[in-house]
């Protein structure tokens, strides 16, 4: 197998059936895990909805917001991701930890047609260079990706206020962390 690449550091699982195990950071221009003070808020904020909750990190990297999301209950995880090393090293992760019910995608989520029932939660954290969030919320706001009132959060280096919602969507929660904002958005029922 090959050498993956040259780990630059580890990201630790806040909370959980994994709290406290790290997962390795592959060095690649761009891949910003999502910091610990981002991720404490986060994760109060969905505390009591992760339970049997299903749900897709749609731009992984490191992995790490799903990873914590089926630490802390949730029943089924599928990772997009279009690096194969990168892919590799969470499929390793999942396998290691013995998490059956999550599965890794390589490739763009962006190219990718849902062929399965909504998500209850996607992350949408995507490279800032790539500059893909209006088109990820977009996209990933229709019924056919996400549930009635599900949840999708985001992450940005610029205001919330510039992303634009879809119709049938709302701000549930926002906040800021340094340079960082992000928030949740919530899908009305019906839409």
């Amino acid at each position: 197998m090959k050498n993956l690449a040259k780990q630059t550091h580890k990201v630790r699982i806040i909370a959980g059936n994994h709290k406290g195990r790290r997962i390795d950071i592959l060095e690649r221009p761009g891949l910003r895990p999502s910091p610990d003070r981002v991720r404490e808020t986060l994760f109060n904020w969905l505390q009591f909805l992760l339970s049997g909750a299903h749900i897709l990190d749609a731009f992984a990297g490191s992995g790490v917001m799903g990873l914590e999301a089926l630490s802390r209950g949730a029943s089924s995880a599928i990772f997009f991701e279009k690096d194969p090393q990168i892919a590799q090293q969470i499929s390793q992760t999942l396998t290691q930890w013995r998490e059956n019910h999550a599965s890794v995608k390589i490739g763009d989520a962006l190219s990718f047609s849902a062929n399965r029932n909504p998500f209850d939660l996607i992350f949408i954290d995507p490279p800032f260079m790539d500059n893909l969030h209006q088109q990820a919320l977009d996209k990933f706001s229709q019924s056919i990706w996400l549930k009635d009132n599900g949840l999708l959060y985001i992450e940005t280096p610029f205001a919330l206020t510039e992303l634009t919602l879809p119709p049938n969507t709302h701000w549930h929660k926002q906040s800021k962390a340094g340079r960082l904002h992000f928030g949740l958005i919530k899908r009305d029922a019906h839409a």
